[in-house]
């Protein structure tokens, strides 16, 4: 719902860029790792390629290749712009992912 609500809403350069970016590969890890049997370090590997690939979808225009930038959808889901900056939030999000699952699994059970 965050998620939506950034998307909507915002038309910023630092919450829907930046914060938008972190949390849904934290979204997208929870997704993944809750109907796989992955371990947490394939998920959150996996959902971390999965961003960068999109990333790399919109520095080579993927959407002008094939013919879907005036698609408000594809816009939302895929990005139209390559970013560092995109890259750096899914790395510190799946960075987090990796330290509170870390966590998690180091604490002890009651």
């Amino acid at each position: 719902m965050i998620e939506a609500i950034i998307a909507i809403f915002f038309r910023d350069s630092f919450i829907r860029p930046i914060v938008g970016d972190y949390l849904v590969v934290i979204l997208l890890y929870c997704m993944l790792h809750s109907i796989s049997s992955l371990s947490f370090k394939k998920a959150a590997l996996t959902v971390l390629i999965f961003a960068y690939a999109v990333e790399f979808l919109q520095w080579i225009n993927i959407l002008e290749v094939l013919g879907l930038q005036k698609s408000m959808f594809t816009h939302l889901t895929l990005g139209s712009t390559f970013d560092w900056g995109d890259m750096l939030a899914y790395t510190l999000g799946i960075t987090t992912v990796l330290v509170v699952e870390n966590l998690v699994r180091a604490s002890p059970e009651p």
